[in-house]
Protein backbone atom coordinates (compact mmCIF):
# COMPACT_ATOMS: atom_id res chain seq x y z
CA UNK A 1 0.00 0.00 0.00
CA UNK A 2 1.10 3.32 -0.47
CA UNK A 3 1.90 6.00 2.29
CA UNK A 4 3.70 9.49 2.81
CA UNK A 5 7.54 8.53 4.71
CA UNK A 6 9.08 11.69 6.53
CA UNK A 7 12.41 11.95 4.16
CA UNK A 8 13.88 15.78 6.10
CA UNK A 9 13.52 18.26 5.12
CA UNK A 10 10.78 16.44 2.79
CA UNK A 11 8.73 13.48 2.30
CA UNK A 12 8.05 10.54 -0.24
CA UNK A 13 5.40 8.49 -1.30
CA UNK A 14 6.41 5.03 -0.43
CA UNK A 15 4.97 1.15 -0.79
CA UNK A 16 4.64 -0.37 2.74
CA UNK A 17 3.15 -3.62 3.89
CA UNK A 18 -0.26 -3.25 5.12
CA UNK A 19 -0.61 -3.09 8.73
CA UNK A 20 -1.28 -6.23 10.86
CA UNK A 21 -1.52 -7.02 14.41
CA UNK A 22 -4.29 -5.24 16.88
CA UNK A 23 -6.59 -3.02 16.52
CA UNK A 24 -9.64 -1.87 13.80
CA UNK A 25 -8.04 -1.96 10.43
CA UNK A 26 -9.15 1.53 8.97
CA UNK A 27 -8.97 2.57 5.30
CA UNK A 28 -7.88 5.99 5.17
CA UNK A 29 -10.21 8.40 3.17
CA UNK A 30 -8.50 11.86 4.87
CA UNK A 31 -5.53 13.08 6.55
CA UNK A 32 -4.58 16.36 6.99
CA UNK A 33 -0.98 17.87 7.29
CA UNK A 34 -0.57 19.64 10.31
CA UNK A 35 2.56 21.80 11.27
CA UNK A 36 3.38 19.57 13.98
CA UNK A 37 4.62 17.48 10.81
CA UNK A 38 7.17 19.51 9.65
CA UNK A 39 8.29 19.90 13.40
CA UNK A 40 8.93 16.24 12.94
CA UNK A 41 10.81 16.17 9.94
CA UNK A 42 12.82 19.05 12.00
CA UNK A 43 13.71 16.94 14.13
CA UNK A 44 15.20 14.15 12.22
CA UNK A 45 11.60 11.83 11.87
CA UNK A 46 11.50 9.06 8.95
CA UNK A 47 8.28 7.48 10.33
CA UNK A 48 5.26 7.39 8.25
CA UNK A 49 3.26 10.70 9.12
CA UNK A 50 -0.15 11.14 9.86
CA UNK A 51 -2.10 11.87 12.76
CA UNK A 52 -5.05 14.15 11.94
CA UNK A 53 -7.33 11.00 10.49
CA UNK A 54 -10.65 9.59 9.25
CA UNK A 55 -11.56 6.68 7.43
CA UNK A 56 -13.87 3.73 7.00
CA UNK A 57 -13.83 0.91 9.64
CA UNK A 58 -14.06 -3.15 7.82
CA UNK A 59 -17.74 -3.11 8.67
CA UNK A 60 -18.24 0.41 6.83
CA UNK A 61 -18.25 2.83 9.36
CA UNK A 62 -16.49 5.98 8.91
CA UNK A 63 -14.97 7.37 12.04
CA UNK A 64 -12.36 9.83 13.09
CA UNK A 65 -9.16 8.37 14.78
CA UNK A 66 -7.60 10.17 18.06
CA UNK A 67 -3.62 10.57 17.54
CA UNK A 68 -3.45 9.70 21.11
CA UNK A 69 -3.87 6.55 22.38
CA UNK A 70 -2.42 6.31 25.90
CA UNK A 71 -1.50 2.70 27.37
CA UNK A 72 -5.72 2.73 28.54
CA UNK A 73 -4.56 1.24 31.75
CA UNK A 74 -2.90 3.52 33.82
CA UNK A 75 -4.50 5.95 36.47
CA UNK A 76 -4.58 9.05 34.04
CA UNK A 77 -6.42 6.75 31.03
CA UNK A 78 -8.80 5.54 33.62
CA UNK A 79 -9.77 9.45 34.86
CA UNK A 80 -9.85 10.12 30.64
CA UNK A 81 -6.80 12.32 30.52
CA UNK A 82 -5.21 10.10 28.62
CA UNK A 83 -3.40 12.86 26.50
CA UNK A 84 -1.19 12.73 30.14
CA UNK A 85 -0.28 8.87 30.04
CA UNK A 86 3.42 8.22 29.67
CA UNK A 87 2.95 6.68 26.57
CA UNK A 88 1.12 10.19 25.12
CA UNK A 89 4.59 11.82 24.80
CA UNK A 90 6.70 8.31 24.10
CA UNK A 91 4.04 7.30 21.24
CA UNK A 92 3.48 9.73 18.96
CA UNK A 93 2.11 9.44 15.79
CA UNK A 94 4.82 10.38 12.82
CA UNK A 95 7.81 11.13 14.97
CA UNK A 96 8.56 7.93 16.72
CA UNK A 97 5.74 5.33 16.03
CA UNK A 98 4.44 5.01 12.43
CA UNK A 99 1.42 7.53 11.73
CA UNK A 100 -1.74 7.33 9.65
CA UNK A 101 -1.22 9.18 6.28
CA UNK A 102 -1.50 5.86 4.26
CA UNK A 103 -4.13 3.67 2.56
CA UNK A 104 -4.65 1.54 5.31
CA UNK A 105 -4.34 2.19 9.18
CA UNK A 106 -4.78 0.19 12.79
CA UNK A 107 -5.59 1.84 15.68
CA UNK A 108 -7.10 0.21 18.96
CA UNK A 109 -11.31 0.80 18.93
CA UNK A 110 -11.39 3.24 22.07
CA UNK A 111 -9.89 5.97 20.15
CA UNK A 112 -12.36 5.86 17.25
CA UNK A 113 -15.29 8.00 17.02
CA UNK A 114 -18.29 7.48 14.67
CA UNK A 115 -18.94 10.59 12.61
CA UNK A 116 -22.13 12.34 13.28
CA UNK A 117 -24.70 12.90 10.31
CA UNK A 118 -23.47 16.16 8.86
CA UNK A 119 -19.71 15.51 9.01
CA UNK A 120 -18.23 13.60 5.82
CA UNK A 121 -15.13 11.17 6.14
CA UNK A 122 -13.63 13.34 3.76
CA UNK A 123 -13.57 15.79 5.95
CA UNK A 124 -13.34 13.77 8.92
CA UNK A 125 -9.47 14.74 9.53
CA UNK A 126 -10.49 18.10 10.77
CA UNK A 127 -11.65 16.26 13.82
CA UNK A 128 -8.12 15.82 15.33
CA UNK A 129 -7.30 19.36 15.22
CA UNK A 130 -10.76 20.92 16.31
CA UNK A 131 -10.60 18.46 19.36
CA UNK A 132 -7.37 20.34 20.62
CA UNK A 133 -9.01 23.48 20.14
CA UNK A 134 -11.84 22.44 21.94
CA UNK A 135 -9.68 21.00 24.89
CA UNK A 136 -7.95 24.50 25.06
CA UNK A 137 -11.02 26.31 25.68
CA UNK A 138 -12.20 23.81 28.38
CA UNK A 139 -8.79 24.17 29.92
CA UNK A 140 -9.12 28.24 29.73
CA UNK A 141 -12.51 27.87 31.58
CA UNK A 142 -14.66 29.71 28.73
CA UNK A 143 -18.01 30.21 29.10
CA UNK A 144 -21.00 32.52 29.37
CA UNK A 145 -19.43 34.80 31.89
CA UNK A 146 -15.81 34.85 29.78
CA UNK A 147 -14.69 37.13 26.82
CA UNK A 148 -12.00 35.40 24.83
CA UNK A 149 -9.00 36.32 22.34
CA UNK A 150 -7.50 33.75 20.37
CA UNK A 151 -3.58 35.12 18.95
CA UNK A 152 -3.15 33.50 16.18
CA UNK A 153 -5.31 32.92 13.22
CA UNK A 154 -3.68 29.70 11.72
CA UNK A 155 -6.51 26.68 11.17
CA UNK A 156 -6.02 26.21 15.13
CA UNK A 157 -6.89 29.84 16.39
CA UNK A 158 -10.01 29.75 14.13
CA UNK A 159 -10.96 26.57 15.28
CA UNK A 160 -10.68 27.59 18.78
CA UNK A 161 -12.21 30.77 17.91
CA UNK A 162 -15.58 28.76 16.75
CA UNK A 163 -14.90 26.76 19.61
CA UNK A 164 -15.30 29.45 22.19
CA UNK A 165 -18.71 30.34 20.50
CA UNK A 166 -19.73 27.07 20.87
CA UNK A 167 -19.07 27.04 24.67
CA UNK A 168 -21.36 30.27 25.19
CA UNK A 169 -18.84 32.87 24.85
CA UNK A 170 -20.21 36.16 24.60
CA UNK A 171 -17.43 37.75 23.08
CA UNK A 172 -14.64 36.02 20.83
CA UNK A 173 -11.99 38.25 18.60
CA UNK A 174 -8.51 37.02 16.95
CA UNK A 175 -5.72 38.30 15.71
CA UNK A 176 -4.73 37.62 12.39
CA UNK A 177 -1.79 38.34 10.05
CA UNK A 178 -2.81 37.12 6.72
CA UNK A 179 -5.53 38.45 4.29
CA UNK A 180 -6.82 34.84 3.95
CA UNK A 181 -6.89 34.60 7.91
CA UNK A 182 -9.41 37.67 8.18
CA UNK A 183 -11.19 36.73 6.00
CA UNK A 184 -12.37 33.57 7.64
CA UNK A 185 -12.26 35.14 10.89
CA UNK A 186 -14.99 37.31 9.43
CA UNK A 187 -16.94 34.42 7.92
CA UNK A 188 -16.84 32.96 11.70
CA UNK A 189 -17.71 36.13 12.90
CA UNK A 190 -14.43 36.55 15.11
CA UNK A 191 -13.78 40.31 15.06
CA UNK A 192 -10.14 42.39 15.87
CA UNK A 193 -9.40 42.41 19.59
CA UNK A 194 -9.76 45.82 21.04
CA UNK A 195 -9.17 45.67 24.82
CA UNK A 196 -8.24 42.96 27.46
CA UNK A 197 -9.78 39.55 27.62
CA UNK A 198 -10.75 37.18 30.37
CA UNK A 199 -9.46 34.29 28.68
CA UNK A 200 -6.75 34.50 26.09
CA UNK A 201 -5.67 30.91 23.66
CA UNK A 202 -1.93 31.60 22.21
CA UNK A 203 -1.51 29.33 19.13
CA UNK A 204 1.21 31.09 17.62
CA UNK A 205 3.90 29.30 18.74
CA UNK A 206 6.47 32.02 19.12
CA UNK A 207 7.69 34.34 21.86
CA UNK A 208 5.77 37.61 20.35
CA UNK A 209 2.72 35.09 20.52
CA UNK A 210 2.93 34.48 23.83
CA UNK A 211 3.55 38.45 24.82
CA UNK A 212 0.96 39.49 22.94
CA UNK A 213 -1.41 36.86 24.98
CA UNK A 214 -0.53 38.28 28.13
CA UNK A 215 -0.98 41.96 26.98
CA UNK A 216 -4.58 41.43 26.01
CA UNK A 217 -4.84 39.08 29.49
CA UNK A 218 -7.17 41.31 31.70
CA UNK A 219 -6.13 41.83 35.09
CA UNK A 220 -6.05 37.85 36.45
CA UNK A 221 -6.84 36.45 33.16
CA UNK A 222 -5.89 33.18 31.96
CA UNK A 223 -3.71 32.59 28.98
CA UNK A 224 -4.07 28.90 27.53
CA UNK A 225 -0.79 28.01 25.86
CA UNK A 226 -1.69 25.67 22.73
CA UNK A 227 1.32 26.87 20.52
CA UNK A 228 3.72 24.45 20.11
CA UNK A 229 7.14 25.71 21.09
CA UNK A 230 10.34 23.55 20.15
CA UNK A 231 12.08 25.20 23.20
CA UNK A 232 12.69 26.56 26.16
CA UNK A 233 11.16 30.54 25.63
CA UNK A 234 11.27 33.74 27.19
CA UNK A 235 8.02 34.63 29.24
CA UNK A 236 6.94 38.02 29.86
CA UNK A 237 7.04 37.83 33.49
CA UNK A 238 6.66 41.45 34.25
CA UNK A 239 3.18 42.32 32.54
CA UNK A 240 2.34 38.94 33.57
CA UNK A 241 3.30 39.23 37.15
CA UNK A 242 1.69 42.86 37.11
CA UNK A 243 -1.49 41.36 36.24
CA UNK A 244 -1.48 38.00 38.18
CA UNK A 245 -2.59 36.31 34.95
CA UNK A 246 -2.70 32.68 35.28
CA UNK A 247 -0.99 30.60 32.26
CA UNK A 248 -2.48 27.38 31.69
CA UNK A 249 -0.77 25.19 29.13
CA UNK A 250 -3.00 22.65 26.87
CA UNK A 251 -1.91 19.70 25.64
CA UNK A 252 -3.91 17.42 22.95
CA UNK A 253 -7.61 16.23 24.10
CA UNK A 254 -9.05 13.76 26.67
CA UNK A 255 -12.25 13.00 28.43
CA UNK A 256 -14.43 15.45 30.57
CA UNK A 257 -17.53 15.08 32.56
CA UNK A 258 -19.52 16.10 29.30
CA UNK A 259 -17.54 13.22 27.45
CA UNK A 260 -15.00 12.70 25.08
CA UNK A 261 -13.53 15.97 23.63
CA UNK A 262 -13.13 14.22 20.00
CA UNK A 263 -16.89 13.25 19.58
CA UNK A 264 -17.96 17.22 21.27
CA UNK A 265 -15.41 18.45 18.45
CA UNK A 266 -17.11 16.52 15.77
CA UNK A 267 -20.72 17.49 16.70
CA UNK A 268 -19.06 21.50 16.39
CA UNK A 269 -18.14 20.58 12.72
CA UNK A 270 -21.18 18.72 11.60
CA UNK A 271 -23.28 21.11 12.91
CA UNK A 272 -21.02 24.19 11.37
CA UNK A 273 -20.36 22.87 7.96
CA UNK A 274 -18.99 26.04 6.66
CA UNK A 275 -15.84 25.68 8.95
CA UNK A 276 -14.79 22.59 6.86
CA UNK A 277 -15.76 24.64 4.07
CA UNK A 278 -13.21 27.36 4.86
CA UNK A 279 -10.58 25.23 6.54
CA UNK A 280 -9.93 22.77 4.03
CA UNK A 281 -8.31 24.30 1.26
CA UNK A 282 -6.36 21.83 -1.03
CA UNK A 283 -7.26 18.09 -1.64
CA UNK A 284 -4.59 16.29 -3.34
CA UNK A 285 -4.72 12.18 -3.72
CA UNK A 286 -1.87 10.45 -2.00
CA UNK A 287 0.35 10.10 -5.62
CA UNK A 288 0.57 14.22 -5.13
CA UNK A 289 1.74 14.07 -1.35
CA UNK A 290 4.83 15.78 -2.24
CA UNK A 291 3.12 18.73 -3.72
CA UNK A 292 0.96 18.94 -1.06
CA UNK A 293 3.28 19.39 1.49
CA UNK A 294 5.00 22.11 -0.14
CA UNK A 295 1.66 23.83 -0.97
CA UNK A 296 1.29 23.17 3.52
CA UNK A 297 4.27 24.82 3.98
CA UNK A 298 3.75 27.61 1.82
CA UNK A 299 1.83 30.60 3.88
CA UNK A 300 1.52 32.64 0.98
CA UNK A 301 -0.92 30.46 -0.82
CA UNK A 302 -3.48 31.16 1.50
CA UNK A 303 -3.50 27.45 3.00
CA UNK A 304 -5.22 26.56 6.35
CA UNK A 305 -5.45 22.33 5.94
CA UNK A 306 -4.44 20.47 3.00
CA UNK A 307 -6.04 17.33 3.01
CA UNK A 308 -4.58 13.93 1.34
CA UNK A 309 -6.89 11.27 -0.35
CA UNK A 310 -5.02 8.02 0.08
CA UNK A 311 -8.56 6.06 -1.48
Amino acid sequence: MKAVRAAPPEVRVVDIDEPEGDGELIRIRSASICASDFIYMELGSHEILGHELAGITADGEAVAIEGIFGCNECEWCRRGNYNLCARATLDVLGLTVKGGMSEYFRAPRHVLTPLPAGLSVEDGSLVEPTAVAWHSCRVGGVGPDTSVAVVGAGAIGLLAGVAAQAMGAPEVVIEARHPHQRQAAERFGLATPTEMYDVVIETGGSEGSLHRAVELARPQGTVVVVGVHGADVAWPHQLAFAKEVRTAPALGYCQTSHGREFGEAAGLLAARPEIAETLITHRLPIEDAEQAFRIAADRSAGTFRVVIDPS
